[in-house]
């Protein structure tokens, strides 16, 4: 068996980015980047007044004061998108308007709470330095400017940015068709009457949901201990979706048919079974230069399988430039025991104590959906620990 760190880049060496497509800019929130976006215009394209108020030239008052007020003519009217043409001169203003174009001539913009309007002209009870409230042509954006990476997740602030930087639409990796097949003749699609000796197909529903949190589009059966059925559904899959992910069948005894079917399939079988626990069994190959995770069947095996391998391969094959959970500096509430052979990974919550942000387990061997339910986090104990002590800091992985 091969260690998590080579299991994990073993993944992302053997898994390349889905082509790209180009969507609106309204509609690429949650994408990943195709190539590297630089600014196509400069924002604002001209310098523009920051607040309402009055167009100066900041010479004129420089000495005013509420004990020396200064009074300008007002010679025009500016707002955003309707500017004044024409140049101020010495001992003129213009009335502006946040947004507006600065008028040709001023050098500041005199806030309007510091002035008072009489007829027309207004009184200066301030003054206003060059560049006072004055935006300035691309002082939000310009051009050439780099404004996002290949591989960048595009949140709704950066789409904003790049909506100003001149982009209707943003070239972006297509999103993975991740097919899930859970197999046993012990499992059973939620909905349909449990018997006896069954159980629901929770994996099929956690790795679902976890696809769909990242955006990746999934269909989800569940299959019996068939082996005509399970490679029918493997090859039909094969040719309609970018990744399949099973769900059981993972080990190599003699029901674990995913593994041997697989095997039979003519997969290039990259590794199948590292030292990690939970999880041990989980497989990863291509078959049709497509890659295949094979995922053992426990619950805490599958997830952390899931979390740990399979979900950064997928984000990988997203376009994500790096791939796996969001992580976090934290102290351990309490100790917690790993193994000196593997990696282990611990189900848990993170909780802020105060102004310390603490990892507690949540693991329950008797309760493993439910400890897996209550936690947000894993934390990392890496091959060759034994234990990390209460109040060590560790880094953690977060589930948001």
């Amino acid at each position: 068996m091969i260690s998590y760190n080579e299991a994990y880049r073993l993944t992302l060496e053997n898994i390349s980015p889905l082509p790209t497509e180009s969507v609106p800019v309204s509609f690429a929130l949650g994408r990943l980047t195709a190539k590297g976006l630089t600014a196509r215009v400069d924002s604002p394209s001209a310098d523009v007044s920051l607040k309402d108020g009055f167009a100066i030239k900041s010479q004129d008052i420089a000495r005013a004061a509420p004990h020396n007020p200064v009074h300008l003519q007002i010679v025009g009217q500016a707002a955003a998108g309707n500017p004044w043409e024409g140049s101020i001169s010495s001992g003129e203003a213009v009335r502006i308007l946040s947004g507006a174009m600065l008028i040709e001539g001023a050098d500041a913009i005199l806030a309007e709470e510091f002035a008072r309007v009489a007829g027309d002209h207004v009184i200066a009870f301030n003054d206003a330095v060059p560049g006072r409230n004055i935006l300035h042509r691309g002082a939000d954006v310009h051009t050439g400017q780099v404004l996002a990476p290949a591989g960048e997740c595009l949140r709704p602030t950066m789409l904003g940015l790049l909506a100003a930087a001149g982009y209707a639409e943003i070239a972006v990796v297509r999103r993975p068709l991740v097919a899930i097949l859970a197999t046993g003749d012990e499992v059973v699609a939620p909905g349909r009457p449990l018997e006896p000796g069954k159980l629901y197909a929770s994996n099929l529903v956690t790795l679902a949901a976890w696809c769909q949190h990242f955006g990746f589009e999934t269909t989800t059966q569940v299959l019996p201990d068939d082996s005509a059925k399970i490679r029918h559904e493997l090859e039909a899959n094969l040719e309609q979706y970018d990744a399949i992910l099973t769900s059981g069948g993972a080990w190599k005894g003699d029901r674990d048919l995913v593994a041997h079917l697989l095997d039979e399939l003519g997969w290039q079988k990259i590794y199948h079974r590292i030292r990690i626990g939970p999880g041990k069994a989980v497989g990863f190959g291509l078959l049709g230069a497509k890659p295949i995770f094979c995922l053992p069947g426990g619950p805490p095996s599958n997830h952390i399988a899931f979390l740990e391998l399979a979900l950064p391969g997928l984000q990988r094959l997203a376009g994500w430039s790096k791939p796996g959970l969001p992580l976090v500096a934290a102290e351990m509430a309490e100790e917690v025991k790993g193994q000196t052979d593997w990696t282990q990974f611990v189900h848990g919550r993170l909780e802020l104590r105060g102004q310390t942000l603490v990892f507690i387990s949540t693991w329950k061997d008797t309760s493993r959906l439910s400890s897996m339910a209550t936690s947000n986090a894993v934390a990392v104990i890496p091959e060759g620990t034994s234990q990390i002590p209460a109040g060590e800091k560790v880094i953690i992985q977060q589930f948001s």
